[in-house]
């Protein structure tokens, strides 16, 4: 049975139409990806899902007692009081539990009457038993284990909930979301506000519920790994599909393909029809024949085929070569009121590095590429430009500095006025903002369309080092895709922050972990830093295992951080190991594909009368010995990926 029915959905604003008798179902296992261009309605139909926003016709049937979570983009506000409370004042039913116990224990102490005794006992039972099961479920210990989950600390929990800026807030709300556990839970970005530790947490955590969801998501990496379905929502309508995003894409094109070939073969009947129409319609002889060929004509049906939107497709100029070192911080200290962010911080940035700033929320990613940017001032120490440097800054809160009142073109030619409006012309159109919209005032811009503008920016002014803060937020999937691709063309050097999982996959060649009011370097990609955490994580638990008795409670780790250090470790040893198993099984099938080739090719060339003829033996022995240097490269890898899975595993 079916956990929401969507008939005929239709809605518009003015002259823009976003669905069009539109249907679709969601099942009670559905675990939904939904996606599309910015400005085609995502964040729109979820509202309508959760009743927000009311449609122009159609009809939402939902599954009787079907409870529905919503985790917005932009959060306007939490319950009052104190976080564990608020979190826990989300779940529906505790007031009414409360308010029925205390009623029925009243009507007991009040009567007399043994009949009414007993009734009213095994009805206060039957209320203590469920308020059990509530606790047990949707109380204070399980709000708490979430909490600790998304990062927060004991300390924070008695803490109100106003004293917390907005991105935590948002991890608050979605903690709320988790407690109540609601069969059908509708994410809009949620990974927005969420630091690495966290984002593998929560990734963690969605992927055993079985319950249904609908996530809209720019990490490509992270809707993989969540979905079984995909609605898109594409020119043509609303469609569904089954398979994670990788599925629908192909299927997808193999539509397109099939699409293809359908519309050439209705148009080669067509060209064959009039041909004969043509021809014989004026001969009384053929003239029963032209009109049943003209009947047919009318009859053919016309293909349509797929109107893709346009997507942002760029790159980035060739930039001009800096000295080796790009930057250095030096005796760095940066504090906001008591709490220190920077003390004595130390760090040099290379040429061609692209370097991933990674730490919990809080630890000071983002002041960091703020002092280097001249952004903001640091209390004490230096960060210095290298040699023939020249810094490109890109910051979400970018995109909502931009002057309102200027059009697209004006705000692109006050930044370089000594271009052609040509130059700027084309630069935009790689951005989606062609003929017209360059006259767009900013006011009027959607938060897309704002990031937008503020990445067509960076291209103007051809920098050496590009620093960016959270690049993708606002972006939808295809544009955060065409970002990635730039970039990794990209020849200067890139320091950015990033939650997400799929950007920092593709990018990061160091990683720097702020932490402990400093910065910790790691030499290698995202992988490599993660399997160092394994490791340290590993070694703290040993270490809490090892310690004597006699130890005192300062110096030994609490058992819920021990055992979340192993859970952490177990989460970035699987992460790890996934992907090697699938190497492993990929490079098996070669060397066994390889090998039968080689012997093939042996029994060949064991045969003299074969080896007599040169032209016959020859592409053989090239084709032996070419084979011969990729299964020792093959077996080399799979040494090597054999190895690092057995470490991984021990």
């Amino acid at each position: 049975m079916s956990l929401v029915i969507v008939k005929g959905l239709s809605l518009s604003y003015g002259s823009k139409t976003l669905f069009d008798a539109s249907s679709f179902t969601i099942g009670p296992t559905d675990r939904i990806g939904l996606v599309g261009a910015n400005g085609t309605g995502k964040s729109t139909l979820l509202k309508v899902l959760i009743g927000q926003v009311t449609p122009d016709n159609g009809t939402l049937t939902f599954r009787r007692k079907s409870r529905v979570g919503y985790l917005p983009q932009d959060l306007q506000a939490l319950p009052p009081g104190s976080l564990v409370d608020a979190v826990m004042s989300t779940v529906p039913g505790r007031d009414g539990l409360d308010e029925a116990l205390v009623v029925t224990e009243q009507q007991l102490n009040a009567t007399s009457v043994v009949e009414e005794q007993m009734e009213l006992a095994s009805t206060l039972a039957e209320l203590h038993e469920e308020r059990d099961h509530f606790d047990a479920h949707f109380g204070k210990h399980r709000a708490e284990q979430i909490l600790l989950g998304l990062g927060f600390k004991v300390s924070d929990f008695s803490r109100v909930t106003t004293e917390f800026s907005g991105g935590w807030r948002m991890r608050a709300a979605l903690a709320g979301l988790l407690l109540q556990d609601p069969d059908l839970l509708l994410l809009d970005e949620p990974t927005n506000h969420l630091d690495l530790p966290t984002l593998s947490w929560f990734d963690a955590f969605l992927k055993r519920s079985r319950k249904a969801m609908v996530l809209i998501s720019h990490d490509r990496g992270f809707l993989n790994r969540q979905i079984n379905k995909v609605v898109s929502l594409e020119t043509e309508g609303v469609r569904t599909w089954s398979g994670d995003y990788e599925d629908y894409r192909k299927q997808r094109a193999e539509e397109y393909e099939r699409l293809l070939v359908q519309a050439e073969k209705v148009e080669n009947r067509r060209a064959e029809l009039e041909t004969f129409i043509n021809r014989f319609k004026a001969k009384a002889s053929k003239a029963a024949q032209a009109q049943s060929k003209m009947k047919q004509l009318a009859k053919l049906e016309t293909v349509e085929l797929h109107q893709d939107r346009a997507v942002v497709s760029f790159k980035f100029p060739v930039v001009a070569q800096s000295g080796r070192e790009v930057a250095k911080f030096t005796g760095i200290r940066k504090a906001f009121g008591d709490k220190v962010i920077y003390d004595g911080l130390d760090a040099q940035v290379l040429r061609g590095q692209r370097i991933a700033i990674v730490g919990l929320n809080g630890a000071g990613k983002t002041t960091l590429l703020k002092i280097l940017a001249g952004e903001l001032e640091a209390d004490a120490g230096s960060a210095t430009l290298g040699h023939n440097v020249v810094l490109g800054y890109y910051a979400q809160h970018h995109a909502d500095t931009l002057d309102k009142d200027h059009t697209i073109l004006q705000e692109m030619m006050d930044l370089v006025p000594d271009k052609p409006q040509s130059f700027v012309r084309s630069v935009l159109g790689s951005f989606l903002f062609s003929g017209d919209d360059v006259d767009k005032r900013i006011g009027v811009l959607s938060g897309g369309e704002r990031a937008r503008v503020a990445l067509a920016k960076l291209l103007l002014k051809p920098a050496n080092l590009l620093v960016m803060d959270e690049p993708t937020n606002h972006l939808d999937l295809d544009s955060s895709e065409a970002l990635i691709e730039a970039l990794e063309g990209y020849t200067g050097t890139l320091m950015f922050v990033s939650h997400n999982r799929s950007f920092l996959d593709a990018l990061a060649t160091h990683v720097w972990d702020v932490r402990d009011r400093k910065v910790v370097p790691y030499p290698g990609n995202l992988a490599d830093y993660l399997l160092h955490l394994d490791g340290e994580a590993a070694a703290r638990a040993r270490g809490a295992d090892a310690q004597p008795e006699g130890e005192g409670a300062a110096n030994k780790a609490p058992e819920k951080d021990r055992k979340r250090a192993e859970a952490e470790a177990r989460q970035a040893r699987s992460q790890r190991m996934g992907p090697l198993k699938k190497e492993i099984t990929k490079l098996e099938a070669k060397i066994a594909e390889l090998e039968v080739a080689q012997k093939a090719r042996e029994a060949q060339l064991v045969d003299a009368e074969f080896m007599a003829n040169y032209d016959k033996s020859r592409p053989v022995l090239d084709a032996h010995s070419a084979a011969a240097a990729e299964l020792e490269k093959a077996m080399a890898r799979w040494e090597e990926a054999s190895s690092e899975l057995a470490s991984l595993g021990s």
